[in-house]
Formats: structure tokens, sequence, C-alpha cells
């Protein structure tokens, strides 16, 4: 989220959220940020299929922009905003155990998540906290990993036995055109959506996104939906309105 305004605005939705009973968990990547630090150590910034190559000198940069910055900058925001957040990272109290990548020999320190532990998560969201997540994690020997924070949310919600899953991405939702802005899916199911992958109506970006709500819908969260953080109050839009901010996937 660049922007300033739209992140306060989450921000205040999510504290309304939580103030009339939801129990929302917040999970963060942080890519814009990190960037920019990378250049201003003179670290060039690499890609392979839209994922970042992180090598040791990156992950530091990773780990010290998402858990250090980007988290502790959400948690006070929240705060002032009137809730009580907590910010972790996957690391910490061992909520999340991360694996390589399949692709790690191009890709370096870049995970997927082997296993969830949602314990340390529990008190606080029964407390009525909102737990705030830095995508990074760790593999059993103690080596940290990026992880995609999409997948993160997706991993999460389903150990956390999650009524919604919802991803706050740059584009109106999923869209049965690509070339037309206003051919947006407002809901579909998961059978839809393969087809959708299938006749190759989804690609690029939107394809890791996409797995990762049917993987959280076959893992027991009821719905999930991708939604358009650009616009202000899309996430109470598609909390508390029929209309909704974007594509809801059910099962």
């Amino acid at each position: 989220m660049k922007s300033l305004e739209l992140k306060a605005s989450v921000v205040r939705d999510l504290v309304l959220l939580s103030c009339v009973g939801l129990r929302p968990v917040l999970v963060h990547g942080g890519g814009p940020e990190i960037n920019v630090v990378l250049k201003q150590l003179d670290i060039p910034a690499e890609f392979h299929d839209g994922l970042r190559v992180t090598d040791a000198r990156t992950m530091e940069v990773v780990s010290m922009v998402l858990v250090g910055k980007v988290n502790k900058d959400l948690v006070s925001r929240i705060n002032h905003a009137g809730a009580t957040a907590v910010g972790l990272s996957g690391m910490d109290g061992r909520l999340l155990l991360a694996r390589p990548s399949p692709n790690a020999a191009k890709l370096g320190f870049v995970g997927e998540v082997a296993s969830v532990d949602p314990s340390v998560l529990q008190p606080l969201v029964t407390n009525g906290h909102i737990p705030v997540i830095a995508s990074v994690a760790a593999d059993e020997a103690g080596q940290p990993y990026n992880i995609n924070a999409d997948t993160v949310a997706g991993e999460l919600a389903a150990a956390l036995g999650a009524e919604k899953l919802i991803l706050l991405t740059d584009v109106a939702g999923i869209l049965a055109d690509r070339e037309d802005p206003n051919s947006l899916v407002k809901e579909i199911d998961i059978k839809g959506m393969k087809n959708m992958i299938e006749e190759g109506k989804i690609g690029g970006g939107m394809i890791p996104k996409v797995n990762c709500c049917i993987r959280s819908l076959a893992q027991g969260v009821r719905t999930a939906s991708i939604i358009d953080g650009r616009v202000e109050h899309s996430l109470l839009r598609e909390i508390m309105t029929d209309e909704g901010a974007g594509t809801m996937i059910t099962g």
C-alpha cells in the first residue's frame, strides 16, 4: 500500500471491525519499502517469474524492513487508531516453519510455508488484540526465508479456522476479460476458477493469489476474496455489504 491515506483508511477499517466484534489478523509484505532500502544500499533488486531473488544480503534487508520497519509502523498506526496490535513475524512463537522454494537454485532464500502453529495467536485473538504478521519465517535450522504474504495469509487463515480470507491488491479483482476493466467477476466457485485458469483468462501475478485462495478454501476457510485495496473502505464494503468490493471465491 503505497498511499499513506489508503494505509490509514485500511487501519481505521481494521480497528472498526475489531470494535464490532470481528477478530481480524493482518499479514503484510513490503515490496516497495524493500526496494527503497536496497537502492539506498546499492543492492540490485532482481526478480524471477515475479518473485524476488533473495541472496543472503538481500534476505538481511528483507528481514530488517519487514520485521523492523513495516511491521512496527502498522502496529503503531493500529494502536494510535484505538485498538491494540501485536507485531510478529513467522519466527515468533514458532508460528511458521519455512522450507526452501522448489526453485531455490534461482530464487535463493525464497521460501514456502511448511507448517503453521497458531497457538501463539489464539490468546491474542481471544483477548481482542490484532496480530500483525510479517511474512518472514525460518526453517528448522534457523535460516530465514522471504515468503509471499498472500501465501502466509492463506495458510494462517486455514490454521486458525478463519471465516474469511481477504487479499488486498491493486486491481479490481478477477476479470472475465483481462482487457476489459468492467468485466469484474463478483462471485465464483473453485471449479469455475480452475476453468478460468485453464482457459488462460487468469495469468501473471493473479495466478498465485487465486491458488492461495483455492488452497485455503480446500482447508476449510468458508470464503476467500480478492479486493481492490486502492478503493477507500473496500475492506468494510467486502465484509459488511452484499455488493462487496472485488471477487469472492467459494468452495
